[in-house]
């Protein structure tokens, strides 16, 4: 089956309307054990296609890595922010994404004129905006804001694994695979584990950090 592409229609009707900058914003890592969640927010040059962009998931690493590059140098603007597993406690895996895509929002220059948001609007949001269900898949926008956050994610993930090779995290980039949840249960959590979110297989470990 032929993967769907994502289209600009959505940017496009809002730019006829006079909102000139219109932006995509998604989050990558909401499911994961470990590591951070990281958002993306990119607004799209209206001359300048870029081919391919759809949902980063379907996509592989090779793709998205490629992709990533050509919105980087093509997109108006394009911005990421991350979370790490501490404020993820802190807040919850829903407010902590939340967050992470209004502070990449904001962090664009210029300010978008809308925000097309994937699933959830945002709150505290002065901005005009617009959530689309299943936005990554069909909203060029939020596509690309996708794929730029998932790149920025797995390059985390790397780093974590230099740092600390016991857990995988440069094959599962944190998701709760067989292979990490036997690590887990060798070593325990490390401190790039999230405290707060566990599988029910791991309801009986102890909660202390591992060395």
């Amino acid at each position: 089956m032929a993967r769907s592409r994502a289209t600009r229609a959505l940017e496009n009707a809002a730019r006829r309307l006079g909102l000139v900058h219109v932006a995509g914003a998604d989050e990558v890592g909401r499911g994961c054990l470990a590591g951070p969640v990281v958002a993306g927010a990119v607004i799209l040059h209206p001359d300048r296609h870029i081919p391919g962009l759809a949902d980063s998931k379907a996509l592989s690493a090779a793709q998205r890595e490629a992709l990533a590059a050509l919105i980087e140098r093509d997109a108006v603007a394009c911005a990421v922010a991350v979370i790490d597993p501490p404020e993820i406690d802190r807040l919850n895996i829903h407010r902590a994404s939340l967050l992470a895509m209004r502070q990449a929002v904001c962090a664009l220059v210029p300010l978008p004129s809308l925000v097309l948001v994937d699933g959830f609007p945002l709150p505290d949001l002065w901005l005009p905006q617009r959530a689309v269900i299943r936005g990554d898949a069909s909203v060029s926008a939020i596509a690309a804001a996708s794929i730029v956050a998932k790149v920025r994610r797995d390059q985390l993930m790397v780093a974590l694994h230099e740092t600390d090779p016991r857990y995988g995290f440069d094959k599962h980039k944190g998701y709760a695979t067989a292979e990490h949840l036997a690590a887990v249960s060798r070593f325990g959590y490390s401190a790039a584990h999230r405290r707060t979110f566990r599988p029910p297989t791991l309801f009986d470990l102890s909660d202390t950090i591992a060395d």
